[in-house]
């Protein structure tokens, strides 16, 4: 963000326009002039004049001086503010203030204390007469709302510290470079599950595209380097914090009203906490640089150099103490709450400080490169680097040898070489030189200068290049699967679809998206996290939500009443991603559709589920069972309104991640719930326990359960049900819990959820329920369901979490042997291989002279066997097997090696 070039102009007041931090700034360092727009000034001529200001009773009179860029930068503000504003504003006081911009000198003797003080100020700088305008009541409330003196600091400081987030970037990458840097810590990926910082991210992958194709780093491991990402991302952040806030008071309307109080409002005391955020990000930053230059200082291989370039280093670059000291006095002015403009200039001052430090870290950078004579250096002529000529005296054999930059670093150097170099030469004799390249380089990241634009533009080219070099990112809430996690998801998909057929339940494939009518007003408050899809030739579409409503609509479509079904595909939820809780996932869906006997599907659901998750060997879990019915009665008995029973079951199954105190204030506050009401809630959901326990309490005489026929119809269901899954011997692993709500809306009856309870608990892994209402939503033809979903990601999650405690090696093939070919014939490798996968036998092959990289291949993809053909074997007709494992080779003949193998992996 640097200023606009010199003795250009910044117009106020003018339709569409506004005042940028960067306008500011220029005029703040007296590069650009500020008019006033004609038809602004025309608008502000038809205002009535208000009362006057009376100097005893209007306002604070203390003196408030500035330096002479504050000054600019307050009236620059001031200006745009009388302009902008609704109150009765007369052309005369922009136009003074436009005035007092436009003089050479003096405007530090400005005082922005008061109204009154401000004015006097101004006439006594343009030689007028004090009582040739009075200031009205509303153009004095202006002044005081419009904290011109604080918004102008924040400006200057938002143009300033925006520019030094590239420059930042680019300065550590040239130090990695300079300093042999190990940048593994820039190896960062966003993880898709809302845990990792985007910022970190961001800034990991621009240092790693600066640094594209280096052959110096990677070899120097220091703290400075692998703290790069998280500081730069703090300090980014800082800094569009700043920026926002100063965006928008920049422009804002003061809003006049007859009863404004004069003063600011606490705008001052906003400010200051916007810009100390800033200021620790910026000693971070600091400490993170000097680090870095020392670094770079310490791999000097001159060992009488090394010593002078610290010398000039410590002598003159500001020292870590000392911007300790001045990071004390920021807070401690702020902690004294006295003062909030004076914290701003503080704050200020240590930024400037801070592009101090950034110059001598490019300066050391720069002159470790320049100095080495092993680094490849691009031609200083543009056309002969073009050509490719290579310099004059410099050897091609010579070239081969030495290390090259990266790709973006190389392109910054010449920036930064052509602006400074060109004054003098870098060498060991001459060492003074890093001083003043330090001094040039500061006023280089000062956005005044005109070169810190191309800076700017070529750093932004660089990190937003469509090369190979950036790597791309997936969306939030997605994840990739590689070749170990497949192998994980393969054979936990075949555990499930084994459960399911061995229930003789039939496979079936629905649409992922379906029309937008079909999934809404299926899924209570949950429907809001439905994907819609852009209108397509008139169809409003939405991507799945679950699999449930999709089986529901197939029924209803073709007229079926009877169906045992299992499906496993992809939703999609516009959820906020967790650990384990991701927008695009898997579910594994069994379901009983039809007429059967009382509870008669319900337990085969859940005996299904039990048997899931017991082969599936993933620890230890429960099934949390509650009835909807005895939900409803319970909610009755407690006083709910009948119309609220679906909302107020969408708060208690939040139960499992919230307190009952904050789910007690939202059915209070947000559902309307009397506190009596949601107190018997609270004493009903804590009820959980062995199941046929808690149903004998809930059966006892004068139980209020037995007095409503809905939850006496549950406890008879109930009953049967746990009696059934206690001869199937998995009523152990039940829980009966009244808190159990299962918010979505079609659920009728019995309703489940299992959850992981060690220490690696990633919430509900499987739900479901018996829902008899959603086939006839859709035909008008009742047909009860009931059916179970497991959430394969999440027991993805903890499979793999398993497989890394075991330290067990993933093998992500089933490959049993490998056709080691000596040579490049592809015509023998089809023939042998071509054999054994026509007896079945599963097998790769690969074409290289070299046995160990053969051996090595079959080592890491785990392949047992390996049969080696060369030219000997091939002239001999004898193979040579070998037994990975073993390390034993033995020969077999030709004809015969089909056939061995064959007996050797126990194919029949």
């Amino acid at each position: 963000m640097a200023s606009p070039p010199p003795n250009s102009s910044v117009s106020v007041g003018g339709k569409g326009s506004s005042l940028s931090p960067a306008a500011v700034y220029a005029v703040s360092q007296g590069l650009a002039s500020v008019t006033i727009d004609p038809a602004a000034l025309e608008k502000l001529s038809l205002t009535k004049r208000t009362s006057p200001l009376n100097p005893k009773r209007d306002g604070p009179s203390n003196s408030q001086l500035l330096t002479l860029e504050e000054s600019r930068a307050a009236l620059a503000v001031l200006l745009n503010k009388f302009v902008l504003s609704d109150a009765a504003v007369r052309p005369s006081i922009p136009s003074l203030i436009a005035d007092t911009l436009a003089l050479p000198s003096g405007h530090e003797s400005v005082d922005f204390g008061s109204a009154l003080g401000f004015l006097n100020s101004i006439f006594r700088l343009n030689s007028k007469n004090v009582g040739e305008i009075e200031l009205g009541r509303e153009e004095a409330g202006v002044f005081e709302a419009s904290c011109a003196a604080s918004v102008g600091v924040c400006a200057m400081l938002d143009c300033c510290s925006s520019a030094l987030v590239k420059v930042a970037d680019a300065v550590a990458a040239l130090s990695c470079e300079a300093a042999r840097a190990d940048v593994s810590a820039f190896d960062l990926f966003g993880s898709g599950d809302g845990f990792s910082i985007k910022d970190e991210t961001d800034v990991a992958s621009d240092m790693k595209v600066l640094l594209f194709g280096s052959k110096l780093v990677g070899q120097n491991e220091s703290g400075s380097f692998n703290e790069i990402p998280t500081v730069n991302a703090s300090f980014r952040e800082a800094v569009r914090t700043l920026h926002v806030r100063t965006r928008v008071e920049l422009n804002s309307t003061v809003k006049f009203k007859k009863s404004m109080v004069f003063g600011n409002h606490g705008k001052e005391k906003a400010f200051a906490g916007s810009v100390l955020p800033l200021a620790m990000s910026m000693q971070s930053m600091i400490e993170s640089s000097l680090g870095r230059s020392k670094s770079t200082i310490n791999m000097i291989s001159d060992n009488s150099l090394r010593p002078r370039v610290a010398e000039a280093f410590e002598k003159a670059c500001p020292s870590l103490d000392g911007m300790r000291v001045q990071f004390q006095s920021i807070t401690e002015k702020a902690a004294s709450k006295i003062d909030y403009l004076l914290t701003l200039h503080y704050v200020y001052e240590y930024l400037v400080k801070f592009r101090e430090v950034l110059a001598w870290e490019a300066a050391v950078a720069l002159f470790a490169i320049e100095i080495d004579d092993s680094i490849e250096k691009p031609q200083v002529d543009q056309a002969s680097k073009l050509n490719g000529d290579v310099a004059k005296g410099e050897k091609k054999t010579d070239k081969k040898k030495k290390k090259t930059l990266g790709k973006g670093t190389s392109s910054i150097r010449q920036l930064l070489r052509d602006s400074i170099l060109c004054k003098s030469e870098p060498s060991s004799e001459n060492v003074v030189v890093l001083a003043e390249w330090a001094c040039d380089l500061a006023k280089y990241f000062d956005p005044k200068d005109t070169r810190l634009d191309n800076l700017l533009i070529r750093v932004k080219e660089i990190v937003e290049s469509n090369e190979v070099r950036r790597l791309p990112k997936i969306p939030k809430g997605t994840r990739d699967f590689g070749k170990e996690q497949m192998t994980i998801r393969e054979r936990a998909f075949s555990i499930i679809t084994g459960v399911f057929k061995m229930h003789g339940a039939v496979a079936l494939d629905t649409p992922v998206f379906e029309l937008r009518e079909t999934l809404m007003g299926k899924y209570g408050e949950d429907s809001k996290l439905i994907y819609d899809l852009a209108d397509q030739g008139g169809e409003l579409c939405s991507l799945r939500y679950d699999l449930t409503v999709p089986f529901a609509r197939y029924l209803a479509m073709n007229n079926i009443s009877a169906l045992k079904r299992y499906q496993i595909a992809k939703v999609y939820r516009r959820d906020n991603p967790s650990k384990g809780r991701y927008r695009e996932f898997y579910q594994c869906d069994f379901d009983i559709a039809g007429q059967y006997e009382t509870m008669e599907p319900d337990f085969e659901v859940i005996k299904v589920l039990t048997e899931l998750l017991d082969q599936l060997d993933i620890g230890s879990y429960e099934i949390k069972l509650n009835h909807r019915k005895l939900l409803d009665g319970m909610l009755e008995i407690c006083g709910v309104p009948s119309e609220k029973f679906r909302a107020v079951c969408s708060s208690i199954d939040k139960l499992d991640k919230q307190p009952f105190e904050q789910i007690k204030k939202e059915l209070v506050v947000e559902k309307g719930l009397a506190v009596e009401t949601a107190d018997k809630i609270g004493a009903f959901v804590k009820k959980r326990g062995p199941p046929l326990e808690i149903l004998s309490e809930l059966n006892k005489e004068g139980s209020q359960f037995l007095e409503n026929a809905g939850s006496v119809l549950a406890m008879n269901d109930l009953e049967l049900l746990f009696k059934a899954l206690e001869k199937a011997k998995c009523l152990d692993r039940v829980v009966f819990d009244l808190s159990l709500a299962r918010g979505l809306d079609y659920y009728t009856g019995v309703i489940y959820e299992a959850v992981f309870k060690v220490s690696t608990q990633v919430g509900s892994i499987a739900a479901g329920g018996r829902y008899d209402n959603l086939v006839g939503m859709f035909s008008g033809k009742q047909v009860p369901a009931v059916g179970v979903s497991l959430g394969i990601e999440r027991v993805f999650t903890i499979m793999e979490q398993l497989e890394k405690d075991r330290n067990q090696v993933i093998r992500a093939t089933e490959t049993q042997v490998l056709v080691a070919i000596l040579g490049k014939d592809l015509t023998l490798a089809a023939e042998i291989v071509g054999e054994l996968w026509d007896a079945k036998i599963k097998a790769e092959f690969g074409l290289t002279k070299r046995v160990m990289n053969h051996i090595n291949r079959a080592k890491q993809s785990g392949i047992p066997w390996m049969v080696i053909v060369g030219e000997s074997e091939v002239s001999s007709g004898i193979f040579k097997l070998k037994n990975i494992e073993a390390n034993q080779e033995e020969e077999i003949p030709r004809e015969k090696f089909v056939e061995e193998l064959r007996r050797r992996l126990g194919i029949v």
